[in-house]
């Protein structure tokens, strides 16, 4: 990663404006024009040094406020297609597999949000049909302590 890219990374972190030249302010800071700023981004995402560049919307603002953790007993040789499967669903927005632990035989973690619970329910029962594991748990939030992206 060049310095420049790095200097752009920490100045959008946080955000960048809502205006009609959100890159105006971040080129001035750095010296260089809007249109390298731009340039910047995408060869950083070419690279894979960042993934996407996008809006993240706080969703308890705009009235979604249920939030669940689905976590799902899968067989240990299904982890990798039930994974794919689950993550290619646009109501997922995360899906991890993590180690089975003593008393806890959930492997496949994965989270959902929605304006009501049993909205988020139906979600789950879908996606339970999609990819025939009947074997979860459901965890809705109670209170956001914190959310934030990663920083540099």
């Amino acid at each position: 990663m060049t310095q420049i890219q790095k200097r752009i990374l920490l100045l959008t972190q946080e955000g960048i404006p809502i205006t009609s030249s959100p890159y105006n302010e971040i080129s001035r800071k750095l010296g260089i024009t809007e249109e390298e700023v731009v340039k910047q981004i995408t060869l950083m995402k070419e690279k894979g040094i960042i993934r996407r560049f996008g809006a993240s919307i706080g969703h308890r603002e705009i009235g979604i406020t249920a939030n669940a953790m689905c976590v799902w007993n899968v067989p240990d040789q299904k982890v990798e297609d039930v994974g794919k499967i689950m993550a290619s669903i646009d109501d997922v927005t995360h899906c991890y597999a993590r180690p089975r632990r003593p008393g806890w035989p959930y492997n496949i973690f994965t989270m959902v949000h929605s304006y009501s619970r049993d909205e988020c329910i139906d979600i789950i029962k879908k996606i339970s049909n999609i990819v025939d594991i009947h074997d979860y748990r459901i965890f809705f939030s109670e209170k956001e302590f914190k959310k934030t992206g990663i920083r540099l």
